[in-house]
């Protein structure tokens, strides 16, 4: 027999929740992992974007961002980002449409451009053609002054006269029996310093820069020690020099003055002809090429 005591209780339990404003931080972590999220997705797009398009397509993409571009492109309609292009799934090209890549250079400048060129080479080739005409005039020039003149015209077939690349070349040579210079020295005779001087007249009318060089033949020097076919051309170059200079030719326009012993021939054939002993006087293709005279 079970006797149930109607006094005894059942034990009370009593669950006590205590309230948390805003549980597990709340929704915000949501927010931030979303913004996070998306900034991801961002920027693996911009990797994407980078190593699927082409060179001239990044350059589009630069361009758009610049303000300057970008204004322009608006007011031409040529506001696409990839400027036209089209990208298939593999970031490849679509080839049926044709790209059109904003540039910075309007036609306006690239036409000025293509003008001042144009308006540059012409005036250089005006300049050469200038050039040449008063070279060839001066040439002209001096054969006559050598053929008016009763002492030199019978020397004249010792005069070489042309135009080079390099400038306007007058050579003066020995010829057998009538030499320019005593035999193994530097001092002219006096016919050929007259000649020096007639041209002298001449070349003090340009304004080129001149280089003076002095030619022996192949026979070698023999006399003094210690002394060679390059010292001898190099006195007789400078021995040239100086009658010019007395002459009325500056000495701030030689450029140059060189001896070349027998290493330039004038008849590379007969290296020991006389015609090979020679001074050179080259007028230099250089600014200023022209008088302010000449027109």
């Amino acid at each position: 027999m079970v006797v149930c005591m109607a006094d005894e209780a059942r034990p009370i339990i009593i669950k006590r929740i205590k309230k948390v404003s805003g549980g597990a931080h709340g929704g915000a972590w949501k927010v931030a992992y979303a913004d996070f999220v998306t900034a991801m997705m961002a920027f693996f797009l911009m990797l994407w974007l980078l190593n699927s398009t082409s060179k001239e397509q990044k350059e589009g993409l630069a361009e758009y961002f610049t303000p300057t571009v970008a204004s322009t492109n608006a007011e031409s309609g040529a506001g696409d980002i990839l400027g036209g292009v089209s990208l298939n799934s593999d970031g490849a090209q679509d080839s049926a449409v044709t790209a059109s890549i904003p540039t910075t250079t309007t036609e306006s400048e690239s036409t000025d451009q293509d003008t001042a060129q144009a308006s540059e080479d012409e005036f250089a080739e005006q300049i050469a053609s200038k050039e040449q005409d008063y070279f060839e005039q001066m040439a002209e020039d001096l054969k006559a002054a050598i053929q008016e003149s009763p002492d030199l015209a019978k020397l004249d077939d010792q005069v070489l006269i042309d135009i080079t690349e390099d400038g306007m070349r007058i050579q003066i040579v020995d010829k057998d029996k009538r030499s320019m210079f005593r035999p193994g020295t530097d001092v002219l005779y006096k016919y050929a310093e007259k000649m020096f001087n007639k041209i002298a007249t001449v070349v003090v009318k340009m304004p080129n820069r001149i280089s003076i060089s002095g030619h022996t033949d192949a026979t070698p020097f023999s006399g003094k020690n210690n002394y060679s076919n390059w010292e001898l051309s190099s006195d007789r170059a400078n021995a040239s020099r100086r009658v010019l200079n007395n002459s009325g030719v500056s000495s701030n326009r030689v450029a140059e003055v060189l001896g070349m012993a027998a290493t330039d021939p004038l008849l590379p054939d007969s290296p020991k002809r006389s015609e090979n002993r020679r001074i050179t006087l080259l007028l230099l293709r250089e600014s200023p090429t022209l008088p302010a005279s000449f027109r």
